[in-house]
């Protein structure tokens, strides 16, 4: 469920929403050191992680794992919990570039219909997620976790088929990791990263 912004507890240190988004759209983002450094630098990669939505793998293994349907998979309904996931490094990775200002401004975005969650959940248990921000027909990809095996490959297999019925063209992963090389992610120039990007910005698809 979305939040209303009016709701959000008050916090002067987190980015503008607008200029925010004006920074994704011209191929920045933002990053913290770890996630308990206060400040923000802004990234602008010479090479860029996408996972080419025709292009994405699915291994047996979690091929036999989307279909033993042992999780249920949602969408937006604990946004809040999803990024607490994956800013407290669950899963394989211990420190996380996660920090407070940028978890005020994903949640602000999220009010605002921009930053979108998808969730494994097993009962009332949320086991992994992964989150990312929309805008025109791009969707950029921001982190994941697992607390139980494959749950954020779960994740990532529903996103990438409901990007597709969506009509969105673009799945950017900022970087490429090992994990990610095996999902079909692969690594691009950055001119033709933002040839990709302006193209995605042309058009429209809702989330």
């Amino acid at each position: 469920m979305t939040q209303n912004i009016d709701d959000l507890p008050s916090d002067d240190y987190y980015i503008d929403p607008d200029l925010l988004l004006r920074a994704y759209a011209s191929g920045v983002f933002p990053m913290a050191e770890e996630e308990d450094d206060p400040e923000i630098y802004w990234v602008r990669p010479e090479k860029r992680g996408i996972i080419p939505l025709e292009n994405f793998h699915v291994s047996r293994s979690l091929a036999k794992a989307i279909r033993q349907q042992k999780y249920q998979i949602k969408m937006n309904t604990d946004f809040a919990g999803v990024l607490h996931g994956c800013a407290n490094g669950e899963g394989e990775r211990e420190r996380t570039w996660i920090n407070d200002p940028i978890k005020a401004s994903c949640m602000r975005l999220h009010a605002l219909g921009h930053a979108h969650s998808v969730e494994a959940w097993d009962g009332e248990r949320l086991v992994g997620g992964l989150y990312g921000i929309s805008l025109g027909r791009a969707f950029f990809g921001e982190s994941m976790f697992s607390r139980e095996r494959d749950t954020s490959k779960l994740c990532l297999a529903f996103l990438v088929e409901h990007l597709k019925s969506r009509g969105f063209i673009l799945l950017d992963t900022q970087f490429i990791t090992d994990h990610l090389k095996s999902l079909g992610a692969i690594e691009i120039p950055r001119k033709e990263y933002e040839k990709r990007l302006e193209e995605a910005l042309t058009g429209d698809a809702t989330f």
